[in-house]
């Protein structure tokens, strides 16, 4: 019988991953079921439950590839080209409301926060680290606000769809200009 690559088995991973971030995008996670995620991934109950126990672990390893897409420097340009990348992957892959499907259930979930609230913590010093010459507790109030106005941005793109990000650029400029 022929071994099974490390490859075909990372394929097969991210097939029921991709399947997983559009079906909760556009179904939520509570009305997407592991049958749903079986029709969606094209696999069968048996391959998707030799990768993951449950839905909750395919959650995890959504967030687990979340990327930083932070410019390398916050200014008004790079961060109005930021926000225009949220709305961009909320608009061709539903990332918005995926997040916020995220977000509902790491309300309820333990393990899920703690993920969650990781990627926070993380964003939140890669923005601090963003502004030189900053006292640390000025960087990190700075930072808590520029990360909650970034996800009341994407929580808009979520609920009210398409989102002018220009007001939300202005927002994050002043902020950071103090």
């Amino acid at each position: 019988m022929p071994k099974v690559t490390q490859a075909h088995l990372d394929a097969r991973r991210q097939q029921i991953i991709d399947a997983a971030r559009s079906r909760f995008a556009s179904h939520g996670f509570a009305r997407t079921s592991m049958p749903d995620l079986v029709e969606a991934s094209g696999l069968s109950t048996g391959a998707i439950y030799r990768y993951f126990k449950s839905k909750d672990q395919i959650v995890v390893a959504i967030c687990e590839q979340t990327t930083n897409t932070l410019p390398g420097e916050l200014t008004a340009a790079s961060v109005r080209e930021f926000l225009e990348h949220v709305r961009a992957a909320a608009r061709e892959h539903d990332h918005a409301r995926l997040v916020a499907q995220i977000y509902a259930e790491a309300a309820v979930s333990p393990a899920l926060a703690a993920v969650v609230q990781r990627q926070l913590d993380e964003l939140r010093e890669a923005v601090a680290a963003l502004l030189p010459g900053r006292e640390r507790d000025e960087a990190e109030r700075i930072a808590e606000a520029f990360v909650a106005l970034c996800n009341g941005y994407a929580q808009q793109l979520a609920v009210r769809g398409d989102v002018d990000p220009g007001p939300f650029a202005d927002a994050l400029t002043a902020i950071i200009e103090g």
